[in-house]
């Protein structure tokens, strides 16, 4: 089962397997992975990121 959890910390745990924070616009964080992959990530104040979405 997946956890419910914040774009902060979703955000922390993809640096801390390799993805790098490439620009941020709005409340939107566009990563990178250093094989090519790219994902954005929601980081709204005060809410959680959906189980459908991750």
């Amino acid at each position: 089962m997946l956890p419910v959890i914040k774009g902060k910390t979703l955000v922390a745990f993809l640096e801390s397997i390799g993805f790098t924070v490439i620009r941020q616009r709005g409340s939107y964080v566009r990563m990178k992975s250093d094989d090519g992959r790219f994902t954005s990530v929601p980081v709204h104040r005060g809410e959680e990121i959906p189980k459908g979405l991750l």
